[in-house]
């Protein structure tokens, strides 16, 4: 016996299509969820990366005003450090007024002073170069001694003050009493004769002589030796 469907074709059609209907539906809903979800993500991770990005930009400008203020001490160090350097300048262990008094006090009768230039240079400790080959046991207790010997290079620099001195004479046995007279000064010392010159004012000849000499290290002045020698070199100005 066969089937007989009494549903219409246009019910069974109808059926279909909303069932199909149905389905896209589900399968769009699907799909906007899913771009829903990822567009949400994306806007969490951009805001998480604005975030950080703002952490990083706020170190920044904290390391920028960290440098700048380390740019700041060091222009104050520097301008410290010059600052110090004039003061020791200045606080010479002997005061160039007492030098060239002492340079007045040794004079001879007759001779002048005419210029005075003192040069100040800072020392720099050169090692010499090896003469023969050490052994290592030697060469490790040199370098022992350099290291200890280091920190006292370091902690008390040295200059020596070297001296230009011209002047006028009658002769040169003037000038050379002169130049044994500062040999035995105790704040001259090294003293050399560079040029002695024949020149004449007038009629009446005369030596225009060139020394130079050094200013005795480590030479440190009482305040009564200091007016002892400016009250000989006022003595010995009269006298001339």
């Amino acid at each position: 016996m066969s089937n007989i469907n009494f549903v219409p074709d246009d019910y069974v059609q109808s059926n279909e299509s909303r069932r199909a209907n149905l389905m896209c539906l589900v399968l769009f809903s699907v799909v906007m969820a899913g771009l829903g979800g990822s567009f949400v993500m994306i806007k969490i991770r951009q805001r998480a990366c604005s975030a950080e990005e703002s952490l990083v930009n706020a170190k920044m400008t904290r390391m920028q005003e960290s440098i700048k203020k380390f740019e700041e001490l060091q222009t104050k160090r520097k301008e410290m450090m010059r600052t110090a350097l004039t003061t020791a300048e200045l606080l010479e262990p002997v005061p160039r007024s007492v030098v060239l008094a002492s340079l007045t006090n040794n004079l001879p009768a007759g001779v002048s002073l005419v210029k005075v230039k003192l040069l100040q240079k800072e020392l720099t400790n050169r090692s010499a170069p090896a003469i023969a080959a050490k052994s290592k046991y030697q060469a490790a207790q040199d370098q022992k001694a350099s290291a200890e010997a280091e920190p006292k290079a370091n902690a008390e620099p040295k200059a020596e003050t070297r001296m230009e001195i011209e002047g006028m004479a009658p002769s040169d046995v003037q000038v050379a009493s002169y130049i044994e007279r500062l040999g035995g000064s105790v704040l001259v010392t090294d003293v050399a004769l560079v040029e002695s010159i024949e020149k004449k004012v007038g009629d009446t000849p005369f030596r225009q002589f060139k020394l130079t000499a050094m200013l005795r290290p480590e030479v440190h002045l009482t305040k009564e030796d200091v007016e002892a020698i400016k009250d000989k070199a006022t003595q010995s100005v009269y006298q001339f």
